[in-house]
């Protein structure tokens, strides 16, 4: 009987020499699915080598031999992977083949798996390695990573010098001056920009595409708005770009997007370029995001931040023993992680067992109403909780979660440490909902006076605002009212002097509508 690693199937190594390709080149063709992953195996007569080898059909060696010829006939590798997909797999006529041990062999089909478990070995460029145009957007359309090439070659303009993240709108830049008079065909670069984002902006909302649009370019936003279909969100996809500069040259490229669920990534790859080793990066798709992520540009951008600390929460890990202390924390961030998510909280460090989220201004969200809905929400799930582990532990503790909440315009960026990537903001917005946070007790809210002005006066009749006050032996909701800091303060407290740095900031505490 044949064993496997008969005629019919040769090693990596023979196929490598066979066809001339690099293993990098052949792990792409795995990833992509024209060849099937290899077998691993023993080789035969060799049974006390310990080592393994990676076979593969035959017919692999004059599959490539296909691919070369289609590439030299000008195809791209995404269109040669499309003509290889309704052909059966080469792998199929071995999927019985039996070893000698009895055994069923299985292959795998080589449907490629994007979220990429190449070795490093093939990853033989890096994102600094890309010297063609390329810049990551996201899902708000706002530039978060550029290469200079990009920069100089589509917008003509030095992107990253751009603080602001809503002047880095990509469509708020291609009306720009300095795009118009660089770039000749600039409402085509338009219309194949505007493609993508028909999914989440209908002809309706153009106004709402980024602040400040004006008349002239919704009008014009309009007019090439059904040029080009939404495109198909596969891992992969690519389309041929024209630049067609002032002076009448042009540029021809082909421009690779890849789809994350953190924004699009775009790569312009020269029309005279094999795309091969580009395609190798972008089939890893893991390391490309998060090497994007790490080096995304600070931004400068409205903001609001919540900071959440439980309250006595040392004294609690002293009375709980450590596995049940740590045990409660956990659950308590488990069950209010839904409303972070469903009002668009984003995570960011926070020293302790505390929680902070920031809540970004973006086109179509109230940032700001965001942050207070979700505080609201929080309170409520607390107290739920709280009286969850009354039942459990027959104590009379209450878990409360105080919170402070601040708003500004602070720079947003990233901190990149091992695996692990980390938003944070820098600035005293940040520092005083930290501050009202520390002020707060028995779950309270307190907010700065400049949120609530913020906000519309339907807004703010979603919930009460105001001050305590105490009078003789009774205690009092002033509604509709502020207050410094430091006039809430007993002089003789032990933290009076931790608040001076926000002794002078007006501050309300906000209420659920229906309390008290």
């Amino acid at each position: 009987m044949p064993t496997l690693v008969d005629k019919n199937w040769i090693t990596s190594k023979e196929l490598l020499l066979k066809t001339g390709i690099s293993r990098a080149t052949l792990n792409n063709y795995i990833a992509i699915g024209i060849i099937p992953k290899p077998v691993v195996k023993r080789p035969p007569g060799d049974m006390k080598r310990p080592g393994k080898i990676g076979y593969f059909p035959e017919e692999a060696v004059e599959r490539i031999e296909i691919v070369k010829r289609l590439k030299r006939e000008g195809n791209s590798m995404e269109e040669i992977a499309r003509k290889f997909e309704d052909v059966p797999s080469i792998a199929e006529p071995f999927r019985r083949r039996r070893t000698d041990n009895g055994s069923a062999d299985r292959l795998t089909s080589g449907i490629p798996d994007r979220s990429s478990k190449i070795t490093d070995t093939a990853l033989t460029v890096t994102i600094e390695d890309i010297h063609f145009p390329a810049y990551l957007i996201n899902t708000d359309f706002e530039i978060e990573w550029i290469n200079s090439e990009a920069e100089d070659q589509v917008f003509s303009k030095p992107i990253r010098s751009i603080a602001e993240l809503e002047s880095r709108n990509i469509f708020r830049l291609f009306f720009t001056w300095e795009f118009h008079d660089h770039m000749r065909n600039w409402e085509e670069i338009v219309a194949f920009h505007l493609a993508f984002a028909k999914s989440k902006f209908p002809k309706s909302s153009l106004p709402k595409l980024y602040q400040g649009i004006s008349k002239r370019e919704i009008s014009t936003l309009e007019k090439i708005y059904d040029r080009k279909p939404p495109p198909s969100e596969k891992s992969i996809s690519h389309t041929a770009i024209n630049f067609v500069r002032q002076d009448g040259s042009i540029a021809s490229h082909e421009v690779y997007t890849v789809f994350f669920r953190e924004g699009i990534f775009f790569v312009y790859v020269p029309a005279e370029k094999l795309p091969d080793r580009i395609l190798e990066l972008l089939s890893c798709r893991e390391k490309v995001i998060t090497k994007l992520l790490s080096e995304r540009m600070p931004s400068l951008v409205s903001l609001c931040v919540l900071v959440a600390d439980v309250e006595d929460s040392v004294r609690m890990s002293v009375e709980l023993p450590p596995a049940e202390y740590f045990e409660l924390i956990n659950q308590l961030r488990k069950t209010l992680a839904g409303s972070f998510e469903k009002y668009n909280g984003v995570f960011g460090k926070h020293a302790g067992d505390g929680m902070l989220y920031y809540f970004i201004k973006k086109p179509g969200s109230n940032y700001l109403m965001n942050a207070i809905r979700c505080a609201l929400e929080l309170r409520k799930k607390v107290s739920r909780f709280s009286n969850e582990w009354k039942m459990r532990k027959g104590w009379l503790n209450e878990i409360y979660l105080n919170i402070g909440i601040n708003e500004g315009k602070e720079f947003f960026g990233t901190i990149y440490s091992g695996s692990n990537i980390e938003f944070t903001a820098l600035g005293d917005s940040i520092n005083y909902a930290a501050r009202l946070s520390d002020l707060a007790n028995s779950g309270a809210i307190w907010t700065a006076k400049n949120v609530i002005n913020k906000l519309s006066s339907e807004e703010v009749k979603e919930f009460r605002f105001g001050v305590r006050r105490r009078e003789r032996d009774r205690e009092i909701f002033v509604e509709n009212s502020f207050s410094r800091v430091i006039d809430l303060l007993d002089p003789n407290d032990p933290r009076y002097s931790k608040f001076m740095d926000i002794a002078t900031l007006a501050v309300a505490e906000i209420l659920d509508k229906e309390a008290m």
